[in-house]
């Protein structure tokens, strides 16, 4: 056991890194519409992600696992992936950046697979990028098909009663989702390359929910702002879309086992509904620097790594 407690350390603060990263992704539009503030948002996120983490993580975590790098790691490999792609997250959480913490993780622990000489799964990988493209088109597809349902059916509610009470409900029940969606497919980028070692205990989901839950907590404010405001602004209704379309396509994925991102699911999400809107409402300026921040965590995180841990080797001679 002692021999283990660097790898969950590692893997702690690899979900801490997540959970301040993606509260913005479960959460954002919730406090950028003004419903919530960010203390009880950021409680609501916890409570979930620890679900989603203990009753769905295992799909996830068998993929970054066993499923990128067949053959069984160094412990020091392990740990150095962790922490290559923790402290790339922490970087981003610091300039308000939604990165995505599954292709920071996905790049580590292919970067030092590859410094191992360690059996890869090309066919694994390739499927993983491929889905990490469908995603954020899939979500922006998704967010104007329930906005359009959802405007369709509270038209008929306007004259009612609880017309003042409905688009809120449905916002908060989304964030709810959303979030458990998070800690189901998220929790196995922190605890996944664990599994390597065929190390599987009945609590490393719950580890790794509680680590989410402390980063969201601690650490999540800044991205949420991003996230909530500085793309576009939304009322209850668009916000409530942009949630259950991120939700649902998070959680099939995680059903899968494919490590999806977080943020690509939300901001494809929110921009979907911006351009129902109009497009002069979606800011194009903070759009391009969060993709180019997508296109670089995966390579970044990877050759950080690989060249890390081929030093590594060195010095052990």
């Amino acid at each position: 056991m002692p021999s283990l407690i660097p790898l969950l350390l590692a893997g702690m603060y690899v979900g801490w890194n997540i959970g301040a990263n993606d509260a913005g992704n479960c959460i954002g539009t919730s406090v950028g519409s003004g419903l919530l503030s960010f203390r009880k948002a950021a409680l609501m996120v916890s409570a979930f992600a620890i679900l989603g983490a203990m009753l769905q993580g295992g799909n996830v975590m068998k993929t970054i696992g066993k499923g990128i790098v067949t053959s069984e790691l160094p412990m020091i490999a392990i740990i150095t992936a962790l922490i290559c792609s923790g402290l790339f997250v922490t970087l981003a959480t610091l300039f308000r950046l939604p990165v995505s913490t599954s292709q920071s993780i996905v790049g580590g622990v292919a970067g030092v697979g590859l410094a191992a000489g360690a059996n890869m799964n090309y066919a694994t990988l390739l499927r993983i990028g491929q889905v990490w493209i469908l995603c954020p088109i899939l979500t922006g597809v998704l967010a104007v098909i329930v906005y359009s349902l959802s405007n369709l059916v509270l038209k008929r509610l306007k004259q009612d009663s609880i017309w003042q009470r409905t688009p809120h409900a449905l916002l908060i029940l989304s964030a709810c989702y959303v979030s458990f969606s998070m800690g189901a497919n998220n929790v196995g980028n922190a605890m996944g390359p664990i599994a390597n070692l065929g190390i599987q205990p009945s609590w490393l989901g719950a580890a790794g929910g509680v680590a989410l839950a402390i980063g969201t907590l601690t650490f999540g404010k800044r991205v949420t702002e991003t996230v909530g405001g500085g793309i576009t602004m939304l009322d209850p209704v668009s916000a409530y879309a942009a949630q259950t379309a991120a939700a649902l396509a998070i959680h099939y994925f995680s059903i899968l086992g494919i490590p999806v991102s977080t943020s690509q699911a939300v901001v494809g999400a929110v921009i979907g509904v911006g351009i129902v809107h109009g497009l002069r409402t979606v800011r194009a300026r903070k759009i391009a620097g969060i993709a180019v921040g997508w296109v670089a965590t995966p390579t970044i995180a990877g050759i950080i790594s690989f060249l890390l841990y081929k030093l590594i080797l060195l010095i052990q001679g």
